[in-house]
């Protein structure tokens, strides 16, 4: 981002209350949230949840951007991830590495996502809630007991992401890091280094449970040990799916095979081109750009807001 856009961005979020909190998991484990509210009046309510290895800051500037439109925003690190880890966010004291951090992805969901629906259900229980899911974060959303507390959800690079199903050659380079690196790696060290290509420290439990979905056809829908799968068909409500063509991992294919597991609904899925931000790549990572904020975003937000 350049000096100006930063400037931009700073100013968008000077624009909205800004509160730093704790929320309780459904074990009572302190995740280190965000919370975004308007000055004015809130209309909707909005949970953002992130993708694997990736910290909530990320989203700050989408975040804050629903806030000013009328929204109520949270957003939220996974428990091990970001500000979920550090003691000094949450009053929590958990070892200074992951050595023995006791986590995985289907805990991710079943205990932190699910509880943050909880949370902004019960502030804001006379407001339609919207789930703004990334990559895994999207993936959470079938998997959850009450994903029926969701009126709307837009999957942003979200994806069954059997590495078959990715771009050529990236997939190659994907599984020589999980299997040839990050495996062995986790073995001796007891975590999933950040350090080793991810961006942050993983718990082992979530790193090996990632890596066996990412081998399997039909990824988490194919564990027959993963019994939340039965929650997708009970998601009901609104659905979209943004597939970004360029990303690598959230192919079109890939995005498709993660829908299919939502069976009571028709999910819309759109594709979206760089050049419809007028810009040369997106990338997985790309849409949470806030030079998108007059182009991705406003369309985004208009469907997060739509009524019915």
């Amino acid at each position: 981002m350049n000096a100006q856009g930063k400037i931009v961005a700073e100013a968008a979020i000077d624009d909205v209350y800004v509160d730093e909190i704790v929320v309780p998991a459904m074990d009572g484990y302190p995740l280190g949230a965000t919370l975004f509210l308007p000055r004015g009046a809130k209309r909707h309510a909005v949970l953002i949840n992130s993708a694997t290895a990736v910290p909530r800051k990320l989203y700050r500037g989408f975040a804050g951007y629903l806030a000013r439109r009328g929204c109520a925003v949270l957003t939220y690190d996974y428990r091990g991830t970001g500000d979920s880890r550090q003691p000094s966010m949450t009053g929590h004291n958990p070892p200074k590495s992951l050595v023995g951090f006791k986590a995985t992805m289907s805990d991710w969901a079943a205990l932190d996502v699910t509880a943050a629906v909880r949370w902004m259900r019960e502030r804001y229980r006379d407001m339609p809630l919207s789930y703004v899911g990334h990559s895994f974060g999207g993936q959470a959303l079938g998997l959850l007991a009450n994903n029926t507390e969701v009126s709307r959800a837009l999957l942003i690079a979200s994806q069954a992401g059997y590495w078959k199903l990715m771009a050529s050659p990236e997939r190659y380079r994907v599984v020589a890091m999980l299997n040839g690196v990050g495996l062995p790696l986790t073995k001796v060290m007891g975590y999933m280094p950040g350090w080793a290509g991810l961006g942050m420290d993983l718990p082992k439990g979530v790193f090996e449970q990632w890596v066996g979905w990412v081998m399997r056809p039909r990824y988490l829908l194919d564990d027959p040990s993963l019994t939340a799968r039965e929650n997708f068909a009970k998601f009901k409500g609104k659905l979209r799916a943004i597939s970004i063509t360029d990303d690598p991992w959230a192919t079109r294919p890939a995005v498709e095979l993660l829908c299919s597991g939502f069976t009571s609904i028709t999910p819309d899925i759109i594709s979206i081109r760089p050049a419809d931000a007028n810009v040369p790549k997106l990338g997985h990572f790309g849409f949470f750009r806030s030079e998108h904020r007059d182009t991705l975003w406003r369309g985004a937000a208009e469907w997060v807001q739509a009524e019915g």
